[in-house]
């Protein structure tokens, strides 16, 4: 890397213990800069958060401390040392690890093959197995991980255990570095305070982690020091205890946001029933009742596997309720298929929205006309003259409707996903964790749409993990437990009484709590 830092390039704060060091970053594809002048420092034994919206560079940046990308100009110091790295194996091998959000595990390949994949220790030229899997035991007890077998194969475990594997291998390398790009996104409550702990035993050994997340609670639970990129650029770094959230969230976006959590638009009225379920089932859920009103919006509260996701796709078609009773605007329906319920007003925004929601290689236009081409087909012309106003009132940023979606930041494809559904004129709405890894502008414009949607008279349904979300901008709570409805809670209830209906607990987190009132405001 050549360059300078500019002289009016904000500094982050330093000192001798900084382990990886980079000043006037910059870079350019295409001709379009995504990094400029970014200077960044990293303690021995710091959590140290990266932040800001999808499109701010943190990706990129990562990328080229891993060695991934070359930055055009600016220096990289990894333990005092000028560095270029000519590729990633050179930065693993001196201690700098990524552990990116889709993993790079072999599924059909034991725990100790992945840690050890192409540095297989040998005895006598052959591979040492035994020895092998002697060594990934002693880093997984150095983590305090008994329960993953290091002979188990990576097919057979969990989102969050497999999360753990790439820590292993990264601690294989004797990482001094760690770089984390939204480690939870995928996994459940207890599963995050898992990696809470194991960071925490990082940390404790002088290792230092990068942690990007866009789930703001995450960052200022963990973060020693938080660094804030916005359009390529380095806004601050701050110790987390003199941020606030609002303070870091206008950082991030470049302006307040007076309600994070909007209520309802004014001119709102609850109407009747749009969607009524009397003792539903199917093998998933059971004896499932709730009513849906037009211009409210429903939260479904509840632990991973309580059944949430179940449910929705039961009331959708995708795995059709066998027994029970559902009516639709007073008339008795029962869809056995997605199409069908399409076809009777509703919409499904899935939670995964690269597999489920987009056709990635295809173009924004063609995304928001997926539905209507397979269940409309009649009005694709119609439908087509409107996909760029519905585009415009979503202010989705592209380079035009002929992009590809995989072009498009996190944020922009959510975006496009509830265009290919608002095309469709539903008068229900399904979300489900529809703010998943999206950054804050882009959730605050999903939050509006949901309240724009219930303002016409639709009702909205909304699941998700993020309990701040659940008590923000719901209109009533439901609580699922073990496939069935637990509870059902009024708008602004505690969270420790929605833990306590999804655990069936009443041990759940008390009022009392310290900061139990602060963390239920946080993003």
């Amino acid at each position: 890397m050549t360059g300078t830092m500019l002289a009016d390039t904000p500094v982050p704060p330093g000192g001798s213990d900084v382990v990886l060091r980079a000043r006037g970053v910059s870079k350019s594809f295409f001709g379009v800069r995504v990094l400029s002048d970014v200077a960044l420092d990293v303690r021995r034994g710091e959590v140290h958060g990266l932040v800001g919206e999808n499109g701010a560079g943190k990706s990129t940046l990562m990328k080229v401390l891993a060695g991934v990308h070359h930055a055009d100009a600016g220096s990289v110091e990894f333990e005092g040392q000028p560095v270029m790295w000519g590729h990633p194996h050179q930065a693993m091998d001196a201690g700098l690890v990524t552990v990116f959000q889709e993993f790079n595990l072999l599924p059909e390949r034991t725990v100790a093959q992945n840690v050890f994949l192409g540095r297989e220790p040998r005895r006598g030229g052959f591979i040492d197995k035994k020895g092998m899997q002697r060594r990934t035991r002693e880093l997984l007890d150095g983590l305090g991980v008994s329960f993953i077998d290091p002979g188990a194969r990576i097919s057979s475990l969990t989102v969050a255990e497999q999360q753990i594997v790439e820590i292993v291998k990264a601690l294989s390398f004797d990482a001094r570095v760690i770089s984390m790009d939204e480690p939870t996104a995928a996994l459940s409550d207890h599963e995050v305070e898992l990696l809470y702990a194991i960071i925490r035993r990082l940390t404790a050994r002088g290792v230092a982690v990068i942690y990007v997340s866009h789930r703001l609670k995450e960052i200022f639970d963990l973060c020693d020091r938080i660094t804030i990129l916005k359009d390529g650029a380095l806004v601050s770094t701050d110790a987390a205890t003199d941020l606030t959230d609002a303070e870091l969230v206008r950082r991030m976006v470049g302006r307040p946001l007076q309600s994070y959590f909007p209520g309802p638009v004014e001119g709102t009225t609850l109407g009747g029933p749009r969607l009524e379920l009397s003792e539903c089932g199917n093998e998933y859920v059971d004896g499932v009742s709730l009513t849906l009103r037009a211009g409210e919006i429903v939260g479904l509260a509840g632990l991973q596997g309580s059944g949430r996701t179940e449910l929705v796709e039961g009331i959708f078609g995708v795995h059709g309720f066998t027994r029970g009773g559902m009516t639709l605007d007073g008339r008795t329906a029962r869809f056995t298929s997605p199409r069908a319920a399409v076809r009777a007003g509703l919409a499904l925004v899935t939670e995964d929205r690269k597999a489920q929601g987009l056709a990635l290689g295809q173009s924004v236009l063609d995304n928001s006309l997926l539905v209507v081409r397979s269940v409309f087909a009649g009005r694709t012309g119609a439908s087509r003259k409107r996909v760029p106003g519905i585009l415009s009132s979503l202010e989705v940023s592209s380079r035009g409707v002929d992009q590809e979606a995989r072009f498009l930041s996190g944020g922009n494809q959510q975006k496009v996903v509830l265009a290919k559904w608002l095309v469709t004129d539903p008068q229900i709405v399904l979300f489900d964790e529809p703010t998943r890894g999206i950054d804050v502008g882009a959730k605050v414009a999903v939050y509006q749409l949901m309240r724009q949607l219930a303002a016409e008279g639709k009702a909205v349904l909304m699941v998700s993990s993020e309990l701040p979300e659940i008590i923000g901008m719901s209109d009533r709570i439901l609580v699922m437990r073990d496939g069935e409805l637990a509870a059902e809670l009024a708008a602004g209830s505690a969270e420790h009484e929605v833990l306590a209906a999804a655990t069936g607990s009443a041990d759940a987190d008390t009022p009392d709590d310290p900061g139990s009132d602060d963390e239920g405001s946080r993003p």
